[in-house]
């Protein structure tokens, strides 16, 4: 049952990888030249898989790792660099309602879902790791909402997950310096569950996968439902006023500025003509 079909594994081998195995779904971020850098195809094969497991009764839990040593920079700043120069605003503004999309699919997921991470989860992927249900982080791991470093504002439900998980005036600190916050804070302030050493990233991480594909499905769908109707039911028309807002900070010169600046590897110098 490793693979249903041969098919699955050739469509999906490019920017991720998808394996079913006793019970448990692996969704493996496949781009580790890029630091895991989301682009508009990664982010489409991810959506293909989540709806899949979404649909696949024989999955009972997912799990959501990365090749390499950094679980993902968020944003590839290369395709937006590229974008910028090229004035192709569509696929910048594509990126950020598909990584909104990505978030609500991992909280809309009726399993649980583990994510586990080291090196650096930045920008969306750092609020895809508020959407799971699980974060096992190896103790490298920093949290970054880089953001605010290129002139946007939090994607992929951000800040209505960040607010909820551990209060309004603690994101807003985070998300206005983007300041590095690491494993065992994250622990500390609610949204990562587990913190190990890397080398016993993989372990700690399989035996929590493994308890939970063993547990009750319907009692997990369930508590997924109520934890949605009770703290995320504006999620949806949260969802279009971010992404409106990210799409006019896209077209902005600090935007601009900010992946220059990144591309240049100097200091941003914003507010500036």
């Amino acid at each position: 049952d490793r693979l249903r079909s041969r098919g699955l594994g050739d469509v999906y081998k490019r920017q991720i990888q998808y394996v079913v195995d006793n019970g448990i779904g692996t969704l493996t971020f496949n781009r580790p030249t890029v630091a895991n850098g989301f682009n508009i195809e990664m982010c489409k094969e991810i959506l293909e898989v989540l709806d899949q497991a979404h649909n696949d009764e024989s999955v009972r839990a997912l799990l959501i790792n990365a090749e390499g040593k950094v679980f993902s920079a968020g944003g590839d700043l290369t395709e937006m660099e590229r974008a910028v120069n090229e004035g192709d605003t569509e696929s910048l503004f594509e990126i950020v309602e598909l990584v909104a999309q990505i978030s609500m699919a991992l909280k809309r997921l009726p399993k649980p879902v583990i994510m586990s991470l080291q090196g650096a989860a930045a920008g969306a992927a750092f609020n895809m790791a508020l959407a799971a249900d699980f974060v096992v982080a190896a103790n490298n791991v920093r949290f970054i909402q880089a953001f605010v470093n290129v002139g946007l504002a939090p994607d992929a439900g951000g800040l209505f997950l960040l607010t909820r998980a551990i209060g309004m005036n603690r994101a807003m600190h985070i998300v206005m310096t983007g300041e590095a916050v690491s494993a065992e804070k994250g622990k500390e302030l609610g949204f990562v569950y587990k913190v190990c050493e890397l080398e016993d990233l993989e372990t700690a991480t399989r035996r929590l996968v493994e308890k939970l594909a063993k547990g009750p499905a319907q009692s997990y769908r369930v508590m997924k439902e109520m934890m949605w109707n009770s703290f995320l039911a504006g999620w949806e028309e949260y969802k279009k006023f971010e992404v409106e807002k990210q799409c006019e900070l896209g077209l902005s010169e600090d935007f601009k500025e900010g992946v220059l600046a990144f591309t240049e590897r100097r200091r941003p110098k914003f507010g500036q003509k």
